[in-house]
């Protein structure tokens, strides 16, 4: 059976998939495709265990801004004054299902809780909760380390003709 589970007669695996390749993307070409996308999932650690939450973003700069609950998991992201923040990591992408071609960026950096007042009005107005609870705050991401890849479809190989 396939990814997507389709079988052939007989018991075979259809591939409709086409060749691909993966191509490194550098870190402005991975922040920019991060942009074009409203989806991603953040990674952080919750009660000593690695946890993951869908969360819609927006990117400022090199920065991705999420809003976060009170009382949500992400709240227990907000590091004290005197700490520099908490490391997360935040992947987005954009994978077409059938063809399995697209892009992945993966950024790590650390969170910090916005603290102006005007920042959190302004990017209140442009992220829109999935639920219906309060969203009081704004959580910023400082790139550290930011990778990714594009799937491309694979360039055919001339076969040269041989005439004789």
């Amino acid at each position: 059976m396939d990814q997507d589970g389709t079988r052939r007669a007989g018991g075979r695996a259809r591939d409709t998939t086409p060749a691909r390749r993966m191509r490194e993307l550098d870190r402005a070409e991975a922040l920019r495709l991060v942009a074009t996308v409203s989806l991603g999932r953040i990674v952080f650690t919750q009660h000593a265990l690695p946890a993951v939450r869908p969360v819609n973003h927006l990117v400022e700069g090199e920065d991705i801004i999420v809003r976060i609950h009170d009382d949500g998991a992400l709240a227990s992201l907000v590091a004290p004054a005197d700490v520099p923040g908490v490391v997360v990591a935040y992947e987005a992408d954009a994978i077409d299902p059938d063809t399995h071609l697209g892009w992945s960026v993966v950024v790590t950096g650390y969170a910090y809780r916005v603290a102006d007042a005007d920042e959190v009005d302004r990017y209140a107005a442009r992220l829109r909760p999935w639920v219906d609870r309060p969203t009081t705050h704004a959580l910023r991401i400082r790139p550290d380390l930011v990778t990714g890849f594009r799937l491309e479809a694979a360039q055919a190989r001339l076969v040269p003709t041989v005439r004789g």
